[in-house]
């Protein structure tokens, strides 16, 4: 039974955090695009909330169940699927990191302007254009985690 506790938790928690990154980005990216900074700044808001509230916990939550469960199935660490796993977990939460920085100073950016009645300024696009290449890169990296989660290829 613990077995399968853990495993739930793992998929519960990847689920959360690639579902609750993949929907922020949608939403955060199209209100970007609309250029209303009103609309931008309350949608940039939710979306650092759903980091802090979901995607943080979630980080931290994978890799311990993770851990948890090879060992309960006796899965060596030093398997290259759960070494690759590993790795390209690092270079997603290396691309998130700056990500959430990013998003931070993005809501700073677009409640100024919104308070101030002005256009979102071009330093916001010039994040938001890193924003995405660095999402891109964590979406694909995770993408293969969950294939390895799941085939766990010898």
């Amino acid at each position: 039974m613990e077995y399968v506790i853990v495993k739930w938790l793992h998929i519960l928690s990847s689920t959360l955090l690639f579902g609750t990154g993949l929907g922020s980005a949608f939403y955060m990216f199209f209100a970007s695009l609309t250029r209303d900074a009103r609309v931008t700044a309350t949608v940039v808001r939710h979306v650092v909330i759903a980091d802090w509230s979901f995607t943080t916990p979630t980080v931290i939550l994978q890799p311990l169940t993770g851990f948890w469960l090879a060992h309960l199935a006796g899965f060596p660490l030093h398997s290259r699927w759960i070494l690759w796993s590993i790795g390209l977990y690092l270079l997603a939460g290396a691309a998130w990191l700056p990500v959430v920085w990013m998003q931070i100073r993005m809501r700073a950016m677009a409640a100024n302007a919104a308070q101030d009645g002005a256009p979102l300024p071009a330093q916001y696009f010039r994040y938001l254009k890193v924003w995405v290449a660095l999402g891109i890169v964590a979406f694909l990296a995770l993408v293969v985690v969950f294939y390895l989660m799941v085939a766990k290829p010898m």
